[in-house]
C-alpha cells in the first residue's frame, strides 16, 4: 500500500429516513460517534497521532473525512491498515485499532446499509466494514520452548519481583523473570558484562513471537554452530553408510515398508 504520502480518509455510508447519510443530511450522533472512532483509530495505543493537530475536510457524498497532513511518523498505523488488506485476524493489529474495527463491524451487522471504509487516498488500497467483512480475533496458540539467549545484563535484581534485563546483539532489549533464589547462588557479577541465559518462554506459533521469558541457569558456554564439527560429523556418517548402494531403500525395508 502506497501511503508514504500521509494521507487517509475515513467515510461512513448508511440511510437514513430513506436518505443516503452525506453532509447535509447526517444524525448528529452518528457524526459524533464516528468523529471519535476515526480519533482512536488514528492514535493507536501508542498515540503517535494526535487527533487534535490534524486538518481534515469534510467530503460530500458520504459522510467522509480526509486527513490530508501530519501522519507520515504514524508508521503502525499505515502497517496495520495492510494487515488489516491481507489478513482480517485483528489480533495482528494494534489493541485500539482493533476494537474500532470490532465495533463498526458490530454496527454494520445490525444495519445492512452502514458501511465503513478507510483508505490511502492517492492510492487503490483500502479496507471496507461493512455485513460482509469478516474482521475477528482468531485464538493464538502459544508453545513452551525453552532457549539461548546471548547479550549483556543492563540490570539485575529487583526487591519484589526479580528479573534480569539483557540487550540481545541486534540491539533489542528482554526482560527476563529470574527466581530470587537462583540470582543469590550466582556468584559471578554479570551486571554490565556479556552473559549467556538459559531461559524458558512462550512462543506464537504462527509468528514466532516470544513471551513470558523466565530464567533457568546462567550459562558460561554460547551455543554457537560449529561448521568445522558439524562436516566431521557429515564425514563419518558417509563413511558409515558407505557400502549402502541405496540408502532409502535400505531403511524402507529395515521399517518393513516393501513388505
Amino acid at each position: 500500500m502506497n501511503t508514504r504520502n500521509g494521507e487517509l480518509s475515513f467515510s461512513i455510508n448508511d440511510r437514513v429516513d430513506n436518505f443516503e447519510v452525506g453532509v447535509s443530511h447526517v444524525p448528529l450522533g452518528m457524526l459524533g460517534t464516528f468523529q471519535k472512532d476515526v480519533s482512536e483509530f488514528l492514535r493507536g495505543s501508542a498515540r503517535e497521532v494526535e487527533p487534535n493537530d490534524l486538518i481534515v475536510s469534510i467530503v460530500d457524498g458520504s459522510v467522509r473525512l480526509n486527513v490530508a497532513a501530519g501522519l507520515l511518523v504514524a508508521t503502525t498505523l499505515f502497517a496495520d491498515i495492510d494487515r488489516l488488506q491481507t489478513d482480517g485476524n485483528l489480533n495482528f493489529i494494534d489493541p485500539k485499532r482493533a476494537t474500532v474495527i470490532e465495533r463498526w463491524q458490530t454496527a454494520a451487522k445490525q444495519n445492512a446499509h452502514r458501511k465503513y471504509r478507510v483508505f490511502g487516498t492517492a492510492t487503490n488500497s483500502s479496507i471496507t466494514v461493512d455485513s460482509n467483512s469478516d474482521y475477528r480475533r482468531i485464538e493464538t496458540t502459544w508453545i513452551p520452548i525453552e532457549k539461548y539467549l546471548s547479550g549483556k545484563v543492563l540490570d539485575l535484581g529487583g526487591k519484589t519481583k526479580a528479573n534480569i534485563h539483557i540487550e540481545l546483539s541486534g540491539g533489542t532489549s528482554v526482560t527476563v523473570a529470574a527466581p530470587q533464589e537462583l540470582l543469590e547462588r550466582e556468584e559471578k557479577n554479570r551486571l554490565y558484562k556479556n552473559a549467556v541465559l538459559y531461559v524458558s518462554a512462550d512462543q506464537n506459533i504462527d509468528t514466532g513471537e516470544l513471551k513470558n521469558y523466565k530464567l533457568l541457569s546462567f550459562s558460561d558456554v554460547s551455543p554457537v554452530f560449529d561448521q568445522g564439527e558439524f562436516d566431521t560429523m557429515v564425514e563419518k556418517g558417509v563413511k558409515a553408510w558407505s557400502d549402502v548402494p541405496n540408502a532409502t531403500e535400505w531403511l524402507e525395508n529395515l521399517r518393513g515398508g516393501n513388505a
